[in-house]
């Protein structure tokens, strides 16, 4: 398996972590940004359109997007306790290498609620 370090490259447009997602780790994916199965996301789909790396570069307010707060995510959300518009925020408030720093020392794929 392969260790959690720190690469900016391997934040997801809608603020997971895939450095340290397991399946990543293990080889089984590319991560978001490198997945061509993952053309069904459309956070990264918007985001690609944009031009983004991730959402923290849009204007609007993360709990304000529609596509960032649609069933999917919520379900996500509740399973995994995860709060990807934490890490929005947080990438917002301190930078994509900050994220990748917090969340290898985490050792976390996303913030949890």
């Amino acid at each position: 398996m392969k260790e959690i370090t720190v690469d900016t490259k391997k934040i997801a447009d809608c603020g997971l972590y895939c450095g340290a997602c397991k399946k990543y780790r293990m080889g089984k994916c590319p991560g978001c940004h490198e997945n061509e199965k993952a053309s069904w996301c459309k956070i990264r789909k918007c985001c690609m359109e944009k031009g983004f790396h991730t959402c923290a570069e849009c204007e609007m307010d993360v709990k304000d997007c529609r596509l960032h707060n649609n069933l999917i995510g919520k379900f996500f959300a509740f399973v995994f306790r995860s709060n990807r518009p934490a890490c929005i925020r947080y990438i917002r408030e301190n930078g994509e290498q900050a994220f990748a720093e917090e969340m290898t020392k985490r050792g976390e794929q996303t913030m949890k609620k």
